[in-house]
């Protein structure tokens, strides 16, 4: 029923399923959860999230840098094609500008989002964005390196709708996370009111930004089902809706059946 677009399952907190990865896969199939996203973010951990997923079919992995590693591998738009091959591996990411957490000369940030956008244009897969008060470089580097011919998502979306507008017309889906249930989120939820119902996704970013009602606890793709929950509310539909139509905008982004 839901699909959880963007998590990083070798985070997770297993301890309630006795550090058992299958009884939390086990526990995500009785919760209704059909598919994930398991999202790289360095190139050092990569392997083993590779090997922790690898006998599941309904979990697909990105390859890719975060903008805020700053000290493993920086990979080469030819290292990045090379990973990317596997059928598994469906989306280049995340990738993208965070001017939140990293300060000076950020050179070396816009360099890597470009590597990752030549990249997935290479490989004809989509592009995971992260962008956090950068937004005004993130729109010019996409569009530079006319990524707009391969598109992705817009992940964790805490931006405005000029944004969002500005995202969709260069081919980007938008996608929420448990930050649209939070009552401070005005500007988010308006986004989630407005875009259409062919271009947005849900997530978790789990273990991170867990919804309400278990804001600042450990996050699960389980949790996504609150997510959905209250992007229904704000369009005035179903939980259920929201679910098959997500589930449908995942699946046309990036190829899986």
């Amino acid at each position: 029923m839901f699909i959880d677009s963007h998590c990083h399952l070798d985070r997770i907190d297993l301890q309630p399923y006795q550090n058992d990865f299958a009884g939390f896969m086990s526990d995500a199939k009785q919760q209704q959860i059909d598919h994930m996203l398991c999202i790289a973010i360095d190139l050092e951990a990569f392997p083993a999230m590779a090997a922790l997923v690898a006998d599941y079919a309904n979990i697909s992995l990105s390859v890719g840098v975060h903008p805020n590693e700053n000290e493993g591998h920086d990979p080469s738009v030819e290292e990045l094609i090379a990973l990317a091959q596997p059928a598994k591996i469906v989306a280049i990411g995340e990738t993208g500008l965070d001017y939140f957490r990293s300060e000076g000369d950020l050179t070396w940030q816009h360099d890597r989002f470009r590597t990752h956008i030549r990249a997935a244009i290479a490989t004809r897969k989509p592009l995971i964005i992260h962008t956090r008060e950068a937004k005004l470089d993130t729109i010019r580097i996409l569009k530079e390196e006319g990524a707009e011919v391969i598109g992705g998502v817009i992940h964790c979306f805490t931006e405005d709708w000029a944004f969002a507008k500005q995202a969709m017309a260069l081919n980007f889906y938008i996608s929420f996370s448990g930050i649209v249930t939070f009552n401070s989120a005005k500007a988010i939820q308006e986004v989630a009111q407005k875009v259409p119902e062919d271009l947005f996704l849900i997530e978790t970013d789990s273990p991170y930004l867990a919804p309400v009602p278990f804001r600042g606890r450990p996050n699960y793709p389980l949790y996504v089902k609150h997510v959905a929950a209250c992007v229904a509310g704000l369009r005035q539909t179903t939980v259920e809706h929201v679910a098959e139509v997500t589930s449908a905008n995942f699946k046309r982004l990036f190829g899986v059946a």
